[in-house]
């Protein structure tokens, strides 16, 4: 049925469609596919995350996993925004969005600069992380670790997740 209704639409609207202005439609047509082009090149664009951090353990899942349960204390930081951690996060972790992070609300977190701290966004194709990383490098951490494939790689092996 809405198919029918669909293909009627469109011719009215081609019965419609002046001719003499042929031209004028086939730029309006023109910027349009250029536009969404332009999006769908963007979007596969987006920046691969580091290969490494200097001085940073990259993990796998399986490897939080082991470490977690190793250590129950292990201070896991989400990285992502707040939207994306209320819709799923790894069970104890703490959301501090990147742009958000400041030195003195983390060392509430960890006053101690040795501490085994781990971090995690969306993936590989995602800077947040990375970014939190380097910051805390910066503000004298020094036991830091990665789990680079982040909520991507988490999600698609289906490992448990937590939802608020």
């Amino acid at each position: 049925m809405l198919n029918v209704l669909i293909r009627k639409d469109i011719s009215q609207v081609i019965l419609m469609f002046d001719y003499s202005n042929a031209t004028h439609y086939q730029r309006i047509l023109l910027f349009c596919v250029s536009v969404l082009l332009s999006s769908t090149l963007e979007a596969e664009q987006k920046p691969y995350a580091p290969e490494k951090i200097e001085g940073v353990a990259i993990v796998s899942a399986e490897e939080v996993i082991e470490m977690i349960l190793a250590d129950p204390d292990l201070i896991v930081i989400d990285s992502r925004k707040k939207t994306e951690y209320l819709k799923g996060h790894i069970e104890g972790a703490i959301n501090l969005l990147n742009t958000r992070l400041k030195r003195e609300e983390f060392e509430r977190i960890s006053a101690d600069k040795s501490r085994k701290i781990l971090f995690y966004c969306n993936g590989v194709r995602c800077l947040r992380s990375s970014d939190s990383i380097n910051k805390v490098k910066e503000w004298g951490y020094t036991n830091l670790i990665w789990f680079r494939g982040g909520w991507k790689e988490w999600s698609e092996k289906r490992l448990p997740v937590v939802t608020d």
